[in-house]
């Protein structure tokens, strides 16, 4: 029995899958949303004057990161008897997802996946694979 539902979500068209993957999978579960600011993918320049740059990027991250829990929330609230609760974390996605995963007592991890293969998969990586792999409990992976 599934009690508690981990979703990486970040607004895109593969999380927003996930999440209403999960919602009619689960509707009584715990949903714990989970949004990861990636600071390998900020506009901080590490040669920036600014001592504030990073200050100022994690701000706005964290607002975005919000904004986007609280689409994911509304998308789900009428169909979901559980509860949802959100989260904002900050490091590299799969690794972040997988330690969530462990400390969070969840039961199942449901991710979204591009769907890539071949050379661009290994090329660019995989982060739903990365889940999957390290994951302590089972993982979905919607495409």
């Amino acid at each position: 029995m599934t009690d508690s539902v981990l979703v990486g979500f970040d607004g895109s068209e593969r999380a927003v899958a996930a999440l209403e993957f999960a919602a009619t999978e689960w509707p009584d579960a715990v949903f714990r949303l989970l949004y990861v600011v990636d600071p390998t993918r900020g506009g901080y320049a590490p040669t920036s004057t600014v001592p504030s740059a990073a200050e100022e990027w994690y701000e706005e991250a964290r607002t975005d990161a919000e904004a986007t829990l609280a689409d994911g929330v509304d998308r789900v609230r009428d169909g979901v008897t559980g509860r949802i609760e959100t989260e904002t974390a900050v490091g590299k996605p799969a690794a972040t997802i997988v330690e969530h995963a462990g400390a969070a007592d969840v039961d199942h991890v449901v991710v979204g996946s591009h769907g890539r293969t071949g050379v661009s998969r290994l090329v660019l990586g995989s982060e739903a694979e990365r889940v999957v792999r390290r994951s302590p409990v089972p993982v979905t992976v919607v495409r």
